[in-house]
């Protein structure tokens, strides 16, 4: 619904007068020969008259979808968060057989990608590409992310680029490794 104010009422004032400035309304046959049928109609504009905005309210009903949609993103990202939580604690039980830190403190995950059916990829290096477990570490990987519980299809892809370096390490692998 659209509301106007007017500043004064006048006594002799016509409906177009209050209306806005173009009007498109059905058209009567006579002058549907001069003007097409869905063309704004052009009103003069009247100096006593005020147009404002329409006033859009929101009923009840809108106002409850608007929050429950608000309400809906943080527990949809909390539920991603925790689910990417077990997925690093899964990865976090494999360990490089030389090094007694975990692979996920080495800083040799690079990046989990989850996707909306929770299907895994990751991408992962080794601390060297002689690395004796280059070619079973990845499938570890693979294997225990697979254990977690409602994950879809995982994906481990060995990258190389950036070369790992010791900076790529957590705080306490540096710790338990003497590097700090």
């Amino acid at each position: 619904m659209m509301f106007w104010k007017k500043k004064t009422p006048m006594e002799n004032e016509s409906v177009q007068e209050t209306a806005p400035e173009t009007i498109a309304a059905p058209v009567s046959e006579p002058v549907a020969e001069t003007v097409a049928a869905h063309e704004p109609i052009p009103v003069p504009a009247h100096p006593e008259v005020t147009i404002r905005e329409p006033v859009v309210a929101k009923t009840p009903v809108e106002t409850e979808v608007s929050s429950s949609e608000n309400i809906a993103g943080p527990e949809i990202d909390i539920a991603e968060a925790q689910f990417e939580g077990k997925v690093i604690e899964a990865i976090s039980t494999v360990f490089d057989p030389e090094i007694p830190v975990n692979i996920y403190e080495l800083g040799l995950i690079y990046n989990i990608d989850i996707n909306g059916m929770k299907d895994v990829r990751i991408d992962m290096t080794l601390t060297s590409p002689a690395c004796p477990v280059a070619g079973t570490l990845p499938g570890d990987v693979e294997r225990v992310v697979q254990t977690v519980e409602g994950i879809g299809g995982v994906a481990v892809e060995l990258v190389w680029e950036p070369s790992w370096t010791p900076d790529r390490m957590s705080e306490a692998a540096k710790l338990e490794l003497g590097f700090m």
